[in-house]
Parts: structure tokens; sequence; C-alpha cells
């Protein structure tokens, strides 16, 4: 922001963390939000999903660029990479991210073996049902940014159906052609555990569904279980944990009143 002056702000927007995050921001002098206390007539929702739709009640720019906070090798072209094409081109509405994905083993990295969920669920399904949108390459990236007037408009999944629900919604509202994606060269983060991304792609799913009832103009997602039973196995044999997640999602912000407040054109 002061060498470079490319961004008018960056903000925080905290999901009740409980490590230094908030912290390590304030000193910075990074305004910070913490999303559950954000629109508090709505009943909060956990979610990355949530805080990605709240970010757009506090923040002002015409663009806006969402980067993942656990990412080991940050670097500023994860930043100025997703805005170049919205800045050198007025078509385009929506910039995705790309990258190789290493995955940690122990001590040894595989460099390709990253993207679990995106190469064994949303690729799959965008394939299945959108291939127009099979050439992304990381549907799932947690880079990416897009112009106000159209993320407004857009419904937001509360939960990890947002990037893919996000994707095709821009997608369908404005065409193929208003979607970019630029290569970051690599991104590496903290792994996370099967079980976590058996609940992402269970999300994923029904974010995928829920699109699919506007296309076919018939509920779809109603009559599906929303509960996952994970197998869990310890010393004294297998047990079922059984969890719910049922991928809920937001209206465009546009139609929030303390926003349309707020950017009262």
């Amino acid at each position: 922001m002061d060498g470079v002056p490319i961004l008018d702000e960056i903000v925080l927007i905290d999901s009740n963390s409980t490590d230094r995050t908030r912290k390590i921001a304030t000193d910075l002098g990074i305004p910070v939000h913490i999303h559950q206390d954000l629109l508090p007539e709505l009943e909060p929702r956990s979610g990355k999903g949530e805080a990605l739709w709240k970010s757009l009640l506090v923040t002002k720019g015409d663009i806006i660029a969402w980067i993942d906070t656990d990412i080991v090798n940050i670097h500023p072209r994860f930043v100025y990479g997703i805005l170049g094409p919205l800045l050198l081109n007025r078509n385009i509405q929506f910039v995705k991210g790309f990258y190789r994905r290493p995955l940690q083993v122990g001590n040894k990295r595989q460099a390709g073996g990253g993207g679990r969920v995106t190469e064994l669920t949303a690729r799959p399904l965008l394939n299945l049902f959108y291939p127009e949108l099979s050439g992304i390459v990381q549907p799932l990236s947690g880079e990416y940014a897009g112009r106000r007037e159209a993320l407004e408009q857009a419904p937001f999944f509360s939960g990890y159906g947002v990037e893919t629900g996000l994707l095709i919604d821009i997608f369908e509202r404005y065409g193929l052609g208003a979607i970019a994606q630029i290569d970051l060269l690599e991104r590496i983060h903290h792994n996370q555990e099967l079980d976590a991304l058996s609940k992402m792609s269970f999300a994923i799913i029904q974010t995928v569904l829920r699109k699919l009832e506007t296309r076919f103009e018939r509920s779809i997602i109603e009559d599906i279980n929303k509960t996952m039973k994970l197998i869990k196995y310890s010393k004294g044999g297998y047990s079922l944990e059984v969890v719910e997640v049922a991928e809920s999602e937001r209206p465009p912000m546009i139609s929030i009143p303390e926003y349309r407040e707020r950017f009262r054109r």
C-alpha cells in the first residue's frame, strides 16, 4: 500500500480465531472485523463463505480480492496477480488464481499431491454438469478477486461451497468470457486431515446440487440427507461419528438494507 500503492485498503475478516491473528493485524494498523459480530440481527453462521459475504459490508473498493491467511509461502504476487486481469480488461468480472499444490507427508513433499478435494470432487462435478468450467485449474482456490458490482449480486454459500457457488453464479450471469485465471506458481499451506476433506467434499456436492435446482426447476437438496457418517478407527475397533453438513446460502448482499444504506448510489 505504501511502496507500490496498488491497494486502497487491507481488511482482516476474522472468525473468532484463538491464535495471534487479530493482534498481528492490529499491530500493523489493519482494521479487524469478527464476522460473527457483523449484521447481528442475522443469526451468525460459521464458515468461510459467511466471512467472505460479510466482507462486502466492511470494504469500500470497486474491486475486492480475497486471500487466505494460512499460506506458508505468501508473496505479493498472490495479490497483484489476481488483480491484474481486472485492471487490464473491463469485461473481466472474476479472477481465480491457480498454482501447483505440493502435499506434505511427514518430512517428504509430493510435488503434485495437493488439491485432493479439487481433483476428486470439484473438477469431476464441474466436468459433469458445467463442462464449460472444466478448464478452471483450481476452482477451489482461496485466492480470487472480482468486481463489487458482480459480487454484491451473487448469493454466497456460508461454508466450503462458497468458491464453487460463486464460480457457477458468475458463469451463469456473465458467461465464460467474464472469468479469468492467473498462474500464481506454487501455493504451500497446511494440509487438512482426511476427515475434514471429506466434509468439505460433502458441502461442495450440496452446492452443485443447489445450483442445479435452478437449471432443472425442481427441488433437489431438500430430498437428500444432510448428515454425514464418518467412519472412525481406534484400537478398540470401528465407530461412526455423525456430523451435520448442511450448506446454507446467504442472499445477494445488495438485498441487505444495511449494505444498501452504506453504498447508496
